[in-house]
């Protein structure tokens, strides 16, 4: 690189300058001795703006929200005591594909030269135990100095929106200050290209498979949006009449009102019409499918042996396996390749239920609450989903341009309530819907106090059955174990910030919950809606119930009389 090709700037004022590149307008975070020099270089010369949260777990979560809807997010921490509280998020950010990059302020350079002894470790003269076990659940990492602080800002930061996927990074707290040589040109954030060879001979081989099929089909997993291909997937099933199905991690990526959506394919747990779809299908191709108990309905699944695996940057077609390919660029070819047709019978479901007769005055029930739910959601909501019976919104149909946010994958409860304060900061002129329980709620529930802060305005609702009721589908249906200590939950908002013009309700009836659903959305509005313990939408239970055979086996406890929560 030439003389020409380079400017001077400080190492903080580079990673700040590369951050806002990356599209990175926020940073979430906890200030510590170690990030504080870092922090007022933020606070003097970068447009980036500074979200402080409750604890680094939920600077983690949000953080991992804020990325799913901007493509990228970033967090603030401090060495040790914060990376390690962090680490729990950036390992979901890690299982669910999430690109997010884990700043670390940590303990001086001149410490480490000098073996000097310092807080925040373990007072044993050892430097890279955190390094090491960011290893495990980020797909790159580095400790910045002068020397390495140029290419590894890049590096990182590529390999987090290439791979999608978490990076970590120390910053020493003695050279955010220091000027270096960095490059003038923007970071330019792009897929490498396929190898043309591959590409051509994978398009050809999916496109024969395709053609020669008498009932093809699509099965979508969550990589279709990270990667943001669900443009490219619903223009190959309108070409060729494919029905198509998403893995419940999935929820929303495929327009639920595309004529060709059959629905969420969760093996046996899936609706028949959407099963007979999936598995009956002489050419089923996948899209990034990872298959996890949770999205198989407990291994129930029976994909075609031939099944096409599509991934972000490989793909398996037959005995074939084709590198350095990437997911938009086949899916666009086979797009340009395939016929149109124009005949194909696709078997869509009969919606032949009745809606379910609810008494205004009775007690609020969770079939109740869900039908409220349905008829409240609006095309464009922002949907985030805690662990729990709140996962019956997976049966829920979705209008146009929702976007879903979950924990599926990694499954962490608490993930939603921080990861709200992500999506509200990424897209602030959305409506956002947080649906989570009691149990759930109260990990994280302080990052509610942020929220408040910065005068967002989503609608919480709070299912307050007194405690962990997925829990007892599994174990304990009466165990103290699965209770939780009682909350005022409708009194938090103003608990948390006096002044706060949040409208809070309790709805204990269909009546309370649809005056509720009524309130103008101009500012917050947190719903706590109480309902029986044993009170468990059948889907989940069901689940719960399963997943207790595998957790425990044969002769686990689980077959004790009365000691599940059994479906309704």
């Amino acid at each position: 690189m030439s003389i020409r090709d380079t400017r001077r700037m400080t190492i903080g004022d580079f990673l700040l300058r590369r951050l806002a590149e990356a599209k990175i307008s926020h940073l979430f975070g906890v200030p510590g001795d170690y990030n504080l020099e870092f922090l007022q270089q933020l606070q003097e010369r970068s447009a980036i703006e500074w979200v402080g949260n409750c604890g680094e777990l939920n600077a983690s979560y949000a953080a991992d929200g804020y990325a799913r809807l901007k493509g990228m997010g970033a967090l603030l921490v401090t060495n040790a005591v914060g990376a390690m509280s962090a680490i729990n998020g950036i390992a979901g950010c890690y299982a669910e594909h999430v690109p997010v990059v884990c700043i670390c302020g940590s303990i001086p350079l001149r410490s480490i030269d000098r073996g000097l002894g310092m807080h925040h470790t373990m007072a044993d003269g050892t430097w890279d135990r955190f390094l090491g076990a960011f290893a495990q659940v980020t797909a790159a990492q580095a400790r910045l100095t002068p020397c390495n602080a140029t290419l590894e800002i890049d590096r990182l930061i590529l390999t987090a929106w290439r791979e999608k996927l978490p990076v970590y990074m120390e910053l020493p707290s003695d050279i955010a200050y220091l000027d270096i040589e960095v490059p003038v040109e923007p970071l330019v954030l792009e897929q490498p290209s396929s190898d043309p060879e591959r590409l051509g001979a994978c398009i050809a081989a999916v496109a024969a498979h395709l053609y020669g099929a008498t009932a093809p089909a699509i099965l979508v997993d969550l990589d279709a949006d990270r990667f943001g291909v669900a443009a490219e997937v619903m223009e190959l099933a309108e070409k060729m009449q494919i029905p198509v199905a998403v893995s419940n991690t999935a929820k929303a990526v495929v327009d639920e009102t595309f004529p060709y959506y059959v629905g969420v394919y969760n093996g046996e747990a899936s609706a028949q019409h959407t099963l007979d779809a999936m598995e009956a299908a002489d050419c089923l191709v996948c899209i990034g499918y990872r298959p996890i108990e949770a999205t198989t309905g407990d291994f129930t699944v029976s994909l075609p042996a031939d099944t096409i695996h599509l991934r972000a940057h490989s793909a398996d077609v037959g005995k074939g396996n084709y590198q350095a390919v990437s997911l938009q660029e086949v899916l666009r070819g086979v797009i340009d390749a395939v016929p149109r047709v124009t005949d194909r019978a696709i078997s869509r479901p009969v919606d032949t239920a009745p809606r379910a007769h609810t008494d205004r005055s009775a007690k609020l029930t969770q079939a109740a609450y869900w039908q409220a739910i349905q008829d409240y959601i609006r095309p464009g909501d922002v949907l985030l989903v805690d662990n729990g019976t709140s996962y019956a919104l997976f049966g829920l149909k979705l209008p146009p341009s929702c976007t879903f946010v979950g924990s599926v994958n990694w499954g962490s409860i608490g993930y939603s309530v921080a990861a709200l304060l992500g999506t509200l900061t990424a897209a602030p002129d959305r409506r956002h819907l947080l649906f989570v329980g009691d149990g759930s709620f109260q990990l994280t529930a302080q990052e509610l106090s942020t929220i408040l802060r910065h005068d967002h305005k989503p609608v919480i609702f709070l299912i307050n059955n007194g405690g962990y009721t997925i829990e007892r589908g599994y174990l304990g249906k009466t165990e103290s174990y699965n209770d939780i200590a009682p909350w005022a939950y409708a009194d938090l908002p103003k608990v948390l910030r006096p002044d706060t013009t949040a409208r809070s309700f309790i709805a204990k009836t269909p009546a309370d919950l649809r005056n509720a659903l009524s309130a103008p959305n101009d500012r917050l509005i947190f719903v706590e809606s109480i309902m029986d313990s044993f009170d468990s939408p059948a889907s989940v239970t069901a689940s719960s119930n399963r997943g207790a055979e595998l957790d425990y086996g044969p002769r686990g406890p689980q077959h004790h009389e009365g000691i599940q929560l059994r479906p309704v």
